[in-house]
């Protein structure tokens, strides 16, 4: 049963989210309301600064022609400004949110070709971890990538697909296979030098440089039945990175829902795979 948002509002509240959900629309999205204060653009400028130095050297081409494109860098974006040039580049647009919103909600938006992007930042204390995603982790995570047609319609598909496939009991294999790639991804085009494009990886300092440089980080050729099948943490470096030949093998990989069932079928409920002796 789809929770109402007074629920969810309820819910957040107990918990310590931030986000103020008591003013969220029945799609729980909400005014971005560009009112923020100078030691904001200050946060929003150190981030992009610090982060920049590394995603020049260590991001996928797709990601840095997305940021040059839409402009991120020198204040926080105005959630209309930048939706107006990517709707002009692959049909999507930005609605702001106070935070997480619940799974159905989200793969509607995504369906749509609508992502959700919280409307508040971490504070200066915040800048190296924060426990909530923000909106340096949205903004500048995952935005730049959906300026890229074949990415941006997987990211709709997934959208599409993934309450369907969750019905089958494909929850966590789901969940997995967005972390992977959406969050965590790696990309290796042929005769090219490894690079990154997961959002997690992006608004990361730390662990952008560890993925790509470390001698210590796994790397594994994507296949998609062995990362539906394999465990993630959320609070630490990845055990495991997964290498995708180019996007055009994950927006196939995701359009042939039969074969999705099938893994579903053949692995729910079994012990997930250890990343670590992939």
């Amino acid at each position: 049963m789809t929770m109402s948002v007074a629920d969810y509002a309820r819910e957040c509240a107990a918990q310590g989210l931030r986000g103020d959900y008591s003013v969220c629309r029945a799609d729980f999205t909400v005014e971005q309301s560009y009112n923020y204060t100078a030691d904001e653009q200050a946060v929003w400028r150190t981030l992009c600064d610090r982060q920049t130095k590394l995603t020049k050297k260590l991001a996928h081409r797709s990601y840095l022609d997305g940021v040059a494109t839409l402009g991120l860098l020198d204040k926080i974006p105005d959630f209309g400004v930048v939706s107006e040039k990517l709707r002009k580049l692959t049909g999507w647009e930005i609605v702001a949110v106070p935070g997480l919103i619940p799974a159905p909600a989200f793969f509607v938006h995504l369906a749509n070709r609508r992502f959700p992007v919280t409307n508040w930042l971490r504070t200066k204390q915040e800048l190296d971890y924060i426990v909530e995603p923000d909106m340096f982790h949205d903004f500048f995570g995952h935005v730049p990538a959906l300026t890229q047609p074949v990415f941006a319609d997987f990211m709709q598909m997934y959208g599409e697909k993934a309450e369907h496939l969750i019905a089958l009991g494909g929850d966590e294999m789901i969940s997995r296979l967005y972390w992977y790639t959406v969050e965590y991804g790696l990309i290796q085009e042929p005769g090219q030098p490894l690079k990154a494009f997961g959002a997690g990886l992006m608004s990361s300092f730390a662990e952008l440089q560890f993925a790509i440089e470390s001698k210590d980080a796994h790397h594994v050729p994507f296949e998609l039945e062995t990362v539906m099948r394999t465990s993630y943490e959320i609070d630490k470096f990845q055990r495991a990175y997964f290498v995708l030949p180019s996007f055009d093998v994950l927006r196939d990989a995701f359009q042939n829902v039969a074969e999705m069932a099938a893994i579903i079928g053949r692995h729910k409920g079994k012990p997930a795979l250890d990343p670590a002796k992939l």
